[in-house]
């Protein structure tokens, strides 16, 4: 669960795992996690973990703890609050806590590191502007596929919106050159929203690179995280 860093690339590494295991949580899983924080239960946490996963549990017992912790007793407020607003203020704390954690690991880092890694952490949607845009509440806080755009878009130099061929179409998984996601390396054989990076013209799925279709809309160049980081790093 915890492994000490000493470069800014892997800090951030660890902080998007993290990220992701939340989202994931607060979104394509949110039933689950709604039923897991059970107010008669003792204090509860959110843990996003480096592999991608999350998991609700008591903080450890041990002091000081290894890691610093996410915010206590999220179940207390599960019932006293609309789920919308639970969901959001959830997110609220658990960027709070990635971004304590992601310092934390980075305690050995100099200004100019330090600076780089907000960077990276900046270049990307927070939990909260994830979770709130996009809304998995309107269907019962269930993911519908059923209700997804069937296509990405991509921002061209000149500003224009290219649209990413619908997935069901024929023919279009010959084009093997954009029906692999850059992210988890998988194949256009679901109707998710895709978008593509604006530098390396690769194709991505939204959840992948944790962006939404309304997100995308207000994106003139999209970058993926690993052309942000060159980018950055070279700044």
């Amino acid at each position: 669960m915890f492994r000490k860093h000493d470069n800014v690339e892997d800090i951030f590494n660890d902080y998007s795992a993290r990220k992701a295991g939340v989202v994931r949580a607060l979104t394509h899983d949110v039933d689950k996690f709604y039923a897991l924080c059970d107010p008669d239960r003792e204090n509860l946490c959110l843990y996003g973990h480096p592999n991608e996963t999350w998991e609700v549990t008591p903080p450890p017992e041990d002091v000081p703890p290894k890691i610093p912790e996410p915010v206590l007793g999220i179940n207390f407020t599960r019932d006293g609050m609309q789920r919308r607003d639970w969901l959001s203020l959830v997110a609220v704390f658990s960027d709070s806590w990635l971004l304590s954690l992601a310092f934390y690991l980075g305690a050995s880092l100099n200004r100019n590191e330090r600076e780089r890694l907000f960077k990276f952490i900046n270049a990307h949607p927070t939990v909260f502007e994830v979770v709130t845009e996009k809304n998995p509440l309107k269907d019962k806080a269930t993911v519908d596929s059923s209700s997804k755009p069937r296509g990405g878009t991509k921002r061209t130099s000149d500003g224009q919106v290219k649209s990413n061929p619908n997935f069901s179409d024929e023919g279009y998984k010959e084009d093997h050159s954009e029906s692999i996601c850059g992210g988890c390396g998988g194949n256009n054989e679901s109707d998710e929203f895709w978008i593509a990076c604006d530098s390396c013209e690769k194709w991505f799925h939204g959840k992948c690179v944790i962006i939404t279709p309304a997100m995308a809309d207000s994106i003139d160049q999209y970058e993926c995280p690993s052309c942000s980081m060159r980018r950055v790093s070279l700044s």
